[in-house]
């Protein structure tokens, strides 16, 4: 980490958050052309999305963590 170890969780976080919404979107392209092309596996696009899914509701999490902590770590301060 580097001096402000919040602001690392935050960058990393949000990376996190834009790469499981391209993972989302490209699934769910695949699915929204799939009627025309009988080589997409939808189980398998259809897991994919639940996969982006979970990990954005992870990296969510450690911006909200990331959040509280810094808020603590200022009400500490502010005393």
């Amino acid at each position: 980490m580097g001096h402000d170890g919040r602001m690392d969780a935050l960058s990393i976080a949000r990376g996190g958050l834009a790469a499981a919404e391209r993972r989302f979107e490209t699934a769910a392209s695949r699915i929204a052309q799939a009627p025309g092309d009988e080589t997409i596996d939808l189980g398998r696009e259809m897991v994919e999305m639940v996969q982006a899914k979970h990990h954005f509701s992870a990296n969510l999490k450690v911006i909200r963590f990331a959040d509280e902590m810094w808020k603590s770590l200022l009400e500490i301060q502010v005393r």
